[in-house]
């Protein structure tokens, strides 16, 4: 992703209640990565937000991990690395934020990407699937980008 001219940028937080959290996942070493975070955040889908009688449905369980493999990947290559990953079942879905080391704000944080020279696709996939989409400083310096992917409860068979 470029650069933008800026340093953040905020959209509405949600504010949705949490649910019961498991502890935010740690950051990733290197072998970790964009796996280790999908996996994460099916496993708070499917245990803590859904679980028996509310089941989630499979195609919001699949732009889940679409959202999170797009950001975590972002913050390893342009960010600098991953500096944390974190999952908070809502009442709407789940509030995912991924911490990198990079101050530098994506430039399609601002507007969509109008050429795609090889990539550019993951952003504007992010923004359709997921909404609250923050852009943030770290005090201790780099950026977290969080997003609240919506869920479904899956109809009864």
């Amino acid at each position: 992703m470029e650069a933008a001219e800026r340093s953040s940028t905020s959209a509405a937080a949600t504010t949705a209640p949490a649910l019961s959290a498991p502890p935010a996942m740690p950051a990733q070493g290197a072998g970790g990565g964009a796996a280790a975070a999908r996996a994460y955040a099916e496993s708070v889908a499917r245990t803590v937000w859904g679980g028996p009688g509310r089941e989630v449905r499979e195609e919001d369980v699949v732009d889940l991990l679409l959202v999170v493999s797009e950001l975590v990947t972002n913050a390893i290559r342009h960010g600098e690395g991953l500096a944390g990953f974190e999952v908070r079942p809502t009442e709407e879905g789940l509030w995912i934020a991924v911490h990198d080391n990079s101050s530098v704000v994506p430039r399609a944080a601002y507007a969509f990407p109008t050429t795609h020279p090889g990539g550019g696709y993951g952003w504007p996939l992010v923004t359709r699937l997921a909404r609250d989409i923050t852009v943030d400083p770290r005090p201790g310096g780099g950026k977290t980008i969080s997003a609240l992917v919506p869920l479904r409860v899956a109809p009864a068979p």
